[in-house]
């Protein structure tokens, strides 16, 4: 069978990046107890007042995006021995198509919506992506990309790079497991609702311990997670 045209550019796309970038991966599992708990009890007075659904998705990306703004090492890209740190941070949002192809939606100065901007604009650019509907510029310019593994049920996966960016996050499925819970009182044996977050990054500029801070805090972020006021 012969490849699309979009197939094609998709292939290059990725041998180009490995062929560019020395990939790394590091992965970390998170509790989303507090993450979990707050969406099914919140997700329909969210939509409610801002006319838009909420999902995981959603709350991992703004958990990536204030990550960044900790480590601006990540949100930068490479031109010859010079690190370009970016002023903004475009986020893209890897989304699958009906055809089976592939295209990176950019949320455009990301750093500068709250939970709910980006619960709205992502849908926006999501519906539109499956209808065919965006504009160039919102497929252009992004400086660090996501991608959701766990929509089909993966648990993990090692992403490649989208060049010029310096890192990738994966997210896998959120799954409950039997886990140690840790109290002044002593430890204790609970089930909770855990996910493992991956970062490819690339090894001429971020090292493990970059990339293990990053999705470290990554994970502090939601296993924190600042409740919004509906």
């Amino acid at each position: 069978v012969e490849m699309g045209r979009v197939r094609k550019l998709i292939a290059d796309h990725m041998v180009r990046s490995k062929q560019t970038s020395p990939h790394v991966t590091s992965f970390i599992e998170v509790d989303m107890s507090k993450v979990v708990a707050w969406r099914e009890a919140n997700k329909l007075a969210f939509e409610k007042k801002y006319g838009t659904k909420i999902t995981y998705t959603h709350i991992i990306i703004d958990a990536a995006i204030n990550a960044l703004k900790d480590f601006p090492y990540i949100n930068a890209s490479l031109d010859g021995d010079k690190i370009i740190l970016k002023k903004s941070i475009n986020f893209g949002m890897a989304t699958a198509l009906d055809d089976g192809n592939l295209i990176v939606p950019v949320l455009q100065n990301a750093d500068m919506l709250n939970l709910s901007g980006i619960a709205k604009t992502a849908n926006d650019l999501a519906q539109r992506a499956r209808k065919n509907a965006l504009k160039p510029e919102e497929i252009s310019g992004g400086t660090f990309t996501f991608t959701n593994l766990g929509s089909f049920g993966s648990l993990t996966g090692t992403p490649i790079i989208n060049q010029p960016q310096l890192a990738i996050l994966a997210a896998g499925i959120i799954k409950k497991k039997v886990a140690v819970i840790e109290s002044p009182q002593g430890d204790s044996i609970g089930i909770r609702p855990e996910m493992i977050l991956s970062l490819s990054y690339d090894h001429r500029v971020v090292d493990g311990a970059m990339g293990g801070l990053y999705i470290k805090k990554v994970a502090e972020y939601l296993e924190n997670f600042n409740e919004p006021n509906l």
